[in-house]
């Protein structure tokens, strides 16, 4: 399975493209719908989420709410697209008279002046279009259609956010994906600790009105996904790295570990590789899970554990010192319209793109042709594992 994302944040719409999904799945738009949703909201968000009421359309790869195994395409548009028509017109000229809303000031944290050196850009409108964090709404789709095969295997997994700014947000014991989603729909901020949640919207308060930004610490945790996904033979084929390459290729991540990650590197290994069990009722196991469910690049059967560091959004209400690239003027960043703090929708961000690498692991690893065959090659692989 391979998938592209195309539009920018204030063009018509947003595409994607899925090739390589399997025949025979039925598709529930309303779930597909909810995750948009769900990505609009947060406490700290901005005022472009008011105006985004994000809905998918399919117009092909899909018939009666059934996949056909050809090329799934998903839109979504802009409304904020009507606002924007003249200045983001894929193809006619603007009126002279109009306002470009060019931006010559490139923001630091952004893609704006490397993109603009790389491309010849003269207008970094052009780079900042792109490279905005809207993109991921796509993703978020892509990942909900991901999400519902890996659901037909019994796979669920769930994104939340454990730190924002320097409040630790998380819990001592490791959640699994129904205990986490059932946590994190009880707040605005995807937190599994309701106690936090009062502190935590202040300190969101306190950096609005300082004009600041803040990031923090995702986890995302997958249950039920069988041993032997990803593969030792090739660098490239180890599905940890997959996964990790996916996560910091969302916008402002900087960090991704797995299971206890840098705390492993202070430990001796008698503390940090987890034993190895077998039980007639469920096959191999491990007493621990610091590893996070990964050996080799290969999943072992435990629940994979993965932890995302998010950079504070780049986009200041008091911007940093900056440069104009026509003019070489010295002055402050321009200023877009953001929020002040994106992690919680980034946490179902990441869920998304971790589906989306899971299913295509899983995709590579079995038939992918039809969605029956698929289920009964995988379940024959599990039940071959439990008895090797």
């Amino acid at each position: 399975m391979i998938y592209f994302t195309a539009g920018e944040s204030h063009g018509p719409e947003l595409t994607g493209i899925i090739e390589g999904f399997p025949a025979g799945l039925r598709l529930s738009i309303d779930d597909l719908n909810q995750k948009l949703s769900d990505r609009q909201k947060g406490y700290g968000r901005g005022y472009r989420q008011k105006i985004e009421h994000d809905q998918v359309r399919i117009s092909s790869g899909v018939r009666h709410g059934v996949t056909l195994g050809s090329p799934i395409t998903l839109k979504i548009a802009n409304i904020d697209h009507k606002h924007w028509g003249e200045i983001m017109d894929p193809l006619n000229p603007p009126d002279p008279e109009i306002n470009l809303r060019e931006v010559k000031y490139p923001r630091p944290g952004h893609a704006d002046l490397v993109g603009g050196m790389k491309y010849g850009h003269r207008d970094l409108r052009n780079v900042l279009e792109r490279s905005s964090a809207r993109e991921t709404a796509m993703r978020v789709a892509i990942g909900a259609v991901c999400a519902q095969l890996l659901s037909q295997l019994d796979i669920q997994l769930a994104g939340y956010v454990r730190q924002i700014g320097t409040i630790d947000a998380d819990t001592d014991q490791l959640l699994m994906p129904e205990q986490i989603e059932q946590e994190i729909r009880q707040n605005d901020l995807r937190i599994v600790n309701q106690d936090k949640v009062e502190a935590i919207h202040e300190y969101i308060d306190q950096t609005k009105k300082a004009g600041n930004t803040l990031g923090g610490v995702i986890r995302v945790v997958a249950e039920n996904v069988p041993a032997g996904l990803g593969s030792y033979t090739s660098w490239n084929e180890k599905l940890d790295a997959k996964i990790a390459a996916a996560v910091i290729g969302i916008n402002a991540m900087k960090g991704v570990t797995f299971g206890d990650g840098f705390d492993l590197a202070a430990k001796p290994g008698s503390e940090v590789m987890d034993p190895i069990y077998w039980e007639a009722d469920q096959g191999w196991f491990r007493s621990s899970n610091h590893l996070g469910g990964f050996e080799g690049g290969m999943t072992n059967g435990m629940p994979l554990v993965i932890n995302v560091a998010m950079k504070p959004i780049p986009t200041l209400y008091k911007p940093l010192h900056s440069v104009s690239i026509d003019t070489k003027e010295e002055n402050k960043a321009s200023i877009e319209r953001s929020d002040v703090t994106a992690i919680v929708p980034a946490s179902l961000v990441i869920e998304s793109v971790v589906a989306i690498e899971l299913a295509k692991a899983v995709l590579d690893t079995f038939d992918s042709s039809n969605m029956e065959r698929l289920k009964r090659q995988y379940r024959a692989y599990c039940d071959e594992l439990k008895n090797y």
